[in-house]
């Protein structure tokens, strides 16, 4: 594969399974791993804890996110605290969703991406890799699956979690995440020109894995 760092960038809508695919897939070809939506979601928190303070991009300058790993898996840390659980708590999507439309804070994070690339084979993963942050991705994918299925990843996953979870309340909010994302006039939610597609609603982790596999054999390791 030369000397030069790869990049490889997954998109897609909330609940696609894009982490697991990412996750797995830097796990295989030992490349590091970045979940960019946990990113967001770290800025969400504060911003959801906080009263809104990110109305005022200059509070930007007091927050302080780092990404740790530990055995292989992403803990991230909000000025000094661990905040990888709090994170995925439902309520914060709609904060991280927000968050994600200003410019400003879309840079302040867009430098932790690249500075991670620039040391490191790494797949990420969000909803703007490939068309914003690395738009010369050697491996771009879009990957996607119906509301429902969707829905329903996330509500199981609520629930593994120990948390409260209503099935048509994360459904509602799987549609407006889309139509937030997909409307945003920042970075919205699309597939890159020449990213690949494919839709996994109906198939396993395994089956999806190997898809991209191929792929990646055919595009950057050949």
């Amino acid at each position: 594969m030369g000397g030069k760092f790869i990049s490889i960038a997954i998109d897609g809508p909330s609940g696609a399974g894009k982490s697991s695919l990412a996750k797995n897939l830097a796990e295989k070809l030992g490349f590091a791993y970045l979940d960019t939506g946990a990113l967001y979601r770290a800025v969400g928190l504060y911003i959801a804890e906080n009263n809104g303070g990110y109305y005022n991009t200059d509070k930007l300058a007091n927050l302080v996110i780092d990404v740790i790993y530990e055995n292989g898996v992403q803990k991230v840390f909000l000025n000094g605290d661990d905040v990888s659980g709090k994170i995925r708590e439902n309520h914060v999507s709609k904060y991280a969703s927000d968050v994600s439309k200003i410019n400003k804070v879309r840079e302040f994070l867009l430098k932790i991406q690249r500075e991670t690339a620039e040391k490191n084979n790494v797949v990420m993963d969000g909803r703007d890799i490939g068309t914003v942050v690395f738009p010369n991705a050697e491996l771009k994918i879009f990957v996607t699956a119906s509301p429902e299925v969707r829905a329903k990843r996330r509500y199981d996953e609520l629930l593994q979690n120990e948390q409260n979870a209503d099935y048509q309340q994360v459904l509602n909010g799987i549609n407006e995440r889309d139509h937030r994302d997909t409307n945003r006039v920042e970075s919205p939610l699309r597939k890159a020109d020449d990213a690949l597609f494919f839709d996994n609603s109906n198939i396993t982790r395994e089956q999806q894995f190997e898809i991209v596999k191929k792929w990646f054999e055919e595009k950057v390791k050949n």
